[in-house]
């Protein structure tokens, strides 16, 4: 059998994962973790890389879903779409791509018009457009309110 100093000394050096097991000291250790782990995260968003949709000269938007990891200069992801011509005639195309500046235009000089949008996070550029989100968290929320509506009325 052990000695009662041998059996302190093994409750001295023991681990301790909940905090207030090891009085304050243990509290402070967990807090300074925990912002250590809330800054790496943070900075972990920052540090990672911007994708963007790419196409060149696309007839349709369903053509340009491409992604590409843009150079580490290339800050912006840009859409820029163009339609020339009359009526029936007219013709559109789209351009996406990574861009180290924001070239954002919008230029109509009737018989032709160009317009580029440009975007900072990845992914932004399906659209062309800085509202895409919300388009995103409206129809979420459409599907969500539908699937509520299906079970109760327990189709």
């Amino acid at each position: 059998m052990k000695s009662k100093q041998a059996q302190s000394q093994y409750k001295t050096f023991r681990w301790c994962i909940i905090p207030h097991c090891a009085g304050s000291e243990g509290t402070a250790i967990m807090k300074a973790l925990l912002v250590a782990l809330l800054v790496a995260v943070l900075c972990a968003e920052q540090a990672s890389s911007l994708f963007c949709y790419t196409c060149e000269n696309e007839h349709s938007n369903w053509n340009c879903l491409k992604t590409y990891k843009c150079e580490e200069h290339e800050n912006y992801c840009t859409t820029t779409y163009s339609a020339a011509g009359f009526g029936k005639d007219m013709g559109y195309r789209i351009t996406k791509k990574c861009s180290a500046d924001c070239p954002e235009t919008n230029t109509d000089f009737g018989v032709v018009a160009i317009s580029t949008k440009c975007c900072k996070t990845s992914l932004c550029n399906f659209s062309g457009a800085n509202s895409v989100k919300l388009s995103y968290a409206v129809m979420f929320l459409g599907t969500v309110a539908s699937l509520i509506c299906v079970i109760r009325a327990g189709l």
